[in-house]
């Protein structure tokens, strides 16, 4: 078996099985700050498994656009799990690693689930659906060109090539450019995966929710698979910003030990993000629902300004 086969195995267990853990810190960490116990950081696998084993029910009226949508954010974002550079820069399918494919999937996956709420023809459905693709149009350009940014001095789109690239030489992560990525990139991240202040994950109030709003409908092992993905979706956009920008500890060779190292160094770097990330939520406020374009207009300037720094500052 090739490297980058075993690594893409790895990398997959590591996402499927990490992710409703890393959920569970994020949970905790804001439950510690808030004063409260905390259910624990075994209670997003506690939950799924009492999805999975109720009665699947699907609304009257839908098509197969609502049944098909779980299954397709899931594999999006599992495909990414296996072929973008978490462990290790060795890929099994390297064309899959461009930064185009890789952006292009967390999109479908995006699109499906809001097709699928406009598919339950309710009000709420329709609203998420619609708040939804006003934040993508404007999140995945400033994805896109704020890991461009990156590319320019490479010369590749190539996520592997990026990540070796920073390794050989580490001056880059404190380059302007590479700055006004990771700004840029970790504002994307926050309202990619529905988290404070563009959205709240924890609430389900009718006039300020979005990604809820989409997956109203859904329930046993249906909202299972969607709960599953998005928390896989949040450690994959943690990955790729640690590995963008903190990149050691990643494997770039065969050997066991350099492996068993990228495992340990990805954890590593995923909980402790994953962690600001949950202290940072407790101090900030949602943010009002017409404000959220101009927070991610003003991230799109920050990658635009990469790619400028890149090339004159290069």
């Amino acid at each position: 078996m090739s490297v980058g086969a075993l690594g893409g195995i790895v990398q997959a267990l590591l996402v499927v099985a990490g992710s409703p853990v890393l959920a569970g810190v994020m949970r905790q960490v804001r439950a510690r700050l808030e004063g409260r116990a905390g259910a624990g950081i075994g209670q997003p696998w506690r939950d799924l498994r009492k999805l999975l084993r109720k009665e699947p029910i699907t609304p009257r009226g839908t098509s197969g656009v609502f049944a098909v949508a779980p299954l397709v954010l899931v594999a999006t974002a599992l495909v990414v799990a296996v072929v973008a550079p978490f462990v290790t820069t060795a890929s099994a399918m390297r064309p899959a690693a461009d930064l185009f494919a890789v952006v292009a999937l967390l999109a479908l996956g995006t699109v499906a689930l809001a097709l699928a709420g406009l598919d339950t023809g309710t009000a709420f459905g329709g609203m998420g659906a619609s708040r939804e693709m006003t934040i993508i149009a404007l999140v995945e350009p400033t994805l896109l060109v704020a890991i461009f940014a990156l590319s320019v001095r490479v010369g590749s789109t190539n996520l592997a090539d990026i990540i070796t690239s920073t390794l050989d030489d580490p001056g880059r992560v404190i380059s302007p450019a590479s700055l006004l990525a990771a700004v840029a990139l970790i504002v994307v991240i926050v309202a990619e995966t529905g988290r404070l202040p563009v959205d709240n994950p924890a609430t389900h109030l009718e006039l300020t929710m979005v990604h809820e709003a989409m997956t109203l409908e859904y329930a046993g092992p249906d909202l299972a698979l969607v709960e599953l993905a998005s928390a896989m979706r949040l450690s994959v956009f943690l990955g790729l910003l640690a590995n963008l920008f903190l990149p050691w500890g990643i494997a770039t060779g065969a050997a066991p030990l350099a492996l068993a190292t990228g495992v340990v160094a990805l954890i590593v770097k995923v909980t402790v993000l994953g962690m600001v990330l949950a202290a940072g939520e407790v101090f900030v406020a949602k943010i009002r629902l017409f404000r959220v374009p101009e927070l991610l207009a003003g991230s799109f300037l920050l990658s635009l300004l990469a790619v400028a720094a890149s090339f004159f500052l290069a």
